[in-house]
C-alpha cells in the first residue's frame, strides 16, 4: 500500500479513484465495512482505492482536553487499513488551517483536485469541514456538482453502531470479549520489553515488562489471559505466539510500582530472553481485578491459580 502525507505528493498514476475518509482509530469492523466497499467499487471500476485519514486525531488539535485515548498508533492503523486491500492511504496532517476549510473547499481540494474521485464511500454519521458543518447530504450535493457518486453505508453492529468509542468503553471496563467483538480481533498492546523490578522471576513467574512508551489502549487493571506475540519470528515458529498470564496495573502488594505497567508471563517458560525485543500482547479474558495480598506466600498461591486458569483458557 502506498502511503502519502500531503496533497502535493499524490502521483498522477493513482487517480482517478474511489475514496473513503475517517479517523479509523482501531480499524474496527465498522471501518472494515467501509474499506471493503471502497476496494470493491475500485476493483469494479479498475481504478485505485484510497483511504483518507488524519494525524493527529482532530480533537487533539481542536479540543485537547476532550481528545480520546488512541486504540493504536499510526503505523498500526496503516497496517490494518492495508490488510483490507486499500491501494493508497493519504494521511493528512490535521492543522487549524485544515480544520478551517469549508466542506466544499475540503471536498474540492482533496476529493476532486488531488484524488480525482469518481466515487466516495462514507458512513451515515460522517461529518467534515469547518466545525463539522458538512454531512452526507452536503456530500451528495457536492457529488452532483463535481461529478462523483456517493455511497452511504448503513451502521454495522448488533445492537447499535460499532465505534471506536464503544471499544474504549469496553477496554476501560476490562470487557475483552466485547471489545474484540467490535474490533473483529483481540485487542493488543505493542511495545519493547524492558527490565523491571525482576520481582516476577524471584517469585517463580518471570515476566516480560513492556516499555511505558508502548502503544495501544491498555485495559482496566487486573490479571488477564492472553498471548505474547513475537513478530520477529516466522508465524510457523513455535515461539511466535505463546500463551501468557498478563498483569496490568501498579501491583498493589508492593509499594515501589507507582505507574501502571503491562507485564506478561509466558506459561511454563523461564528460558526466554526478550529484553529489547518488540512484542505484541494480545488480551483474551480478564480473570480478576488487582488485590493487595498480606504476604508473598498468598500472592504466589494466587499467581499459581491464575496461571492454571490461563492454561485452561488458552489451550487449543
Amino acid at each position: 500500500m502506498l502511503q502519502l502525507t500531503d496533497l502535493a505528493s499524490v502521483p498522477s498514476e493513482v487517480v482517478p479513484s474511489v475514496v473513503t475518509i475517517g479517523n479509523f482509530d482501531g480499524v474496527h469492523l465498522g471501518h472494515g465495512a467501509l474499506l471493503d466497499e471502497v476496494v470493491r467499487q475500485a476493483r469494479g471500476r479498475s481504478i485505485h482505492a484510497i483511504a483518507v485519514t488524519f494525524d493527529p486525531h482532530p480533537l487533539r488539535v481542536l479540543h485537547p482536553d476532550r481528545a480520546p485515548d488512541q486504540l493504536c498508533d499510526l503505523p498500526t492503523r496503516l497496517e490494518r487499513i492495508a490488510d483490507h486491500g486499500v491501494d493508497v492511504t493519504l494521511v493528512l496532517p490535521f492543522t487549524l488551517e485544515l480544520a478551517a476549510m469549508s466542506p466544499e473547499e475540503f471536498v474540492h481540494a482533496v476529493f476532486v483536485q488531488a484524488l480525482g474521485a469518481q466515487a466516495v464511500v462514507v458512513g451515515r454519521d460522517t461529518k467534515f469541514g469547518a466545525k463539522n458543518s458538512g454531512d452526507v447530504d452536503t456530500l451528495r450535493e457536492l457529488g452532483q456538482k463535481y461529478g462523483f457518486e456517493v455511497t452511504v453505508l448503513q451502521d454495522v453492529g448488533d445492537d447499535g453502531r460499532f465505534s471506536s468509542t464503544s471499544v474504549r468503553a469496553h477496554l476501560h471496563e476490562g470487557d475483552i470479549p466485547a471489545a474484540a467483538h467490535v474490533l473483529g480481533r483481540l485487542p493488543e498492546v505493542r511495545g519493547t520489553v524492558v527490565r523491571g523490578h525482576m520481582r516476577g522471576r524471584e517469585l517463580g513467574f518471570p515476566t516480560a515488562n513492556l516499555s511505558p512508551e508502548s502503544t495501544g489502549l491498555v485495559p482496566a487493571d487486573g490479571v488477564y489471559g492472553g498471548w505474547l506475540v513475537r513478530d520477529n519470528l516466522p508465524e510457523d515458529h513455535p515461539d511466535h505466539r505463546m500463551p501468557a498470564a498478563i498483569s496490568v496495573g501498579t501491583n498493589p502488594t508492593f509499594d515501589d510500582v507507582p505507574e501502571r505497567t503491562v507485564e506478561a508471563y509466558v506459561l511454563d517458560r523461564d528460558d526466554l530472553d526478550l529484553y529489547d525485543e518488540h512484542v505484541r500482547v494480545e488480551f483474551v479474558q480478564r480473570l480478576r481485578g488487582n488485590v493487595r495480598f498480606d504476604s508473598i506466600e498468598a500472592l504466589i498461591e494466587q499467581m499459581t491459580r491464575d496461571v492454571d486458569i490461563c492454561r485452561d483458557l488458552l489451550q487449543p
